[in-house]
């Protein structure tokens, strides 16, 4: 029978501690689904932008103009992707709420250009909401929507989509909300896997803890699931707990440069030292994306910010 390594095990042991610690809510009932990834060798941090940083400078938003772009500022995701290269970025995560188009050519040629930059395409990301009742028009939607995100990513060779679980529900009850969403994420991962395409639930809307997170994700009896790991949107007193334990789940990351402060509605800096020092504790390998939306203009801070994580990444 194989053994892991003491330094492995201690990684697992120290984040099923820190789980277990977490008094999750009703879904931890459901059948066992996904595991934390058995991940071999050493860390692998891997740099990348979500082009959500730059979302003020996009004339489009969610399929609508934007008429609020600053003068002089405009952009689009083949000058995002450019701007990647530029700064040193590994990978791109081309969020879906930009994109002039969503065409086969249009996606293609942005595969292309990517390619020929050196930048991978990390991911892309979508603002679905899974929190409707079972059977209904608008679940049917935001299940087909999935699926045809999928099928974009195929074609931009994004291994990752960032999914929402949802906002509050109105109208029915928030634990079977919780079922449509388990159900519809596991439709969606069934169609997801047989293209190589991993989906990942980030902790936002209705999911702001470690608590909430975990036995959802567990409960998607599906191996092309896990946890979009979004480092600001904890909502708890000790986030970095809750991150620590959702670091073993985790499919993609995403730095903010604030977390939620002790007073509703106030923002502190984010210590991204320890967020690192946490993905390598917990044995993570993959891409790690800055995904900024502080206050400062972002044209002077996402290059700083770029060039703290490359050398906390090194």
């Amino acid at each position: 029978m194989p053994t892991l390594p003491r330094r492995d095990f201690l990684k697992f042991t120290a984040a099923a501690s820190l789980a277990a610690t977490l008094p999750f809510r009703s879904t931890a009932a459901a059948p066992a689904g996904a595991n934390p990834f058995n991940r071999q060798g050493k860390p692998l941090l891997r740099l990348s932008l979500a082009a959500y940083s730059f979302r003020e400078n996009f004339p489009i938003m969610r399929g609508k103009p934007n008429d609020k772009v600053p003068a002089g500022r405009a952009t689009d995701m083949f000058k995002f992707i450019d701007y990647c290269a530029a700064h040193g970025c590994e990978g791109a995560e081309l969020t879906s709420y930009f994109f002039a188009e969503e065409s086969d050519d249009y996606l293609l040629r942005l595969r292309r250009h990517a390619f020929l930059r050196g930048v991978a395409v990390s991911g892309t990301a979508i603002g679905n909401n899974f929190s409707h009742p079972k059977g209904s028009p608008k679940i049917i939607e935001e299940i087909a929507t999935t699926k045809k995100w999928i099928d974009r990513a195929a074609l931009l060779g994004a291994p990752h989509i960032r999914v929402f679980a949802g906002v509050e529900p109105k109208g029915f009850a928030r634990a079977e909300a919780d079922k449509v969403v388990i159900a519809s994420l596991e439709e969606c991962c069934d169609y997801a896997g047989k293209k190589g395409i991993f989906l990942g639930l980030e902790n936002h809307d209705s999911i702001g803890s470690a608590a909430a997170l975990l036995p959802m994700v567990k409960a998607v009896k599906s191996p092309w699931i896990g946890i979009n790991l979004d480092s600001g949107n904890f909502r708890t007193p000790d986030p970095y707990k809750d991150f620590a334990a959702c670091v073993p789940y985790s499919v993609n990351v995403q730095f903010k440069v604030e977390i939620d402060g002790d007073q509703p509605r106030t923002k502190k800096p984010a210590d991204l030292k320890r967020f690192t020092r946490l993905l390598r504790d917990g044995g993570y390998q993959g891409w790690v994306a800055l995904e900024y939306e502080a206050k400062e203009d972002s044209a002077v801070a996402v290059p700083h910010f770029l060039n703290e994580m490359r050398s906390l990444f090194a």
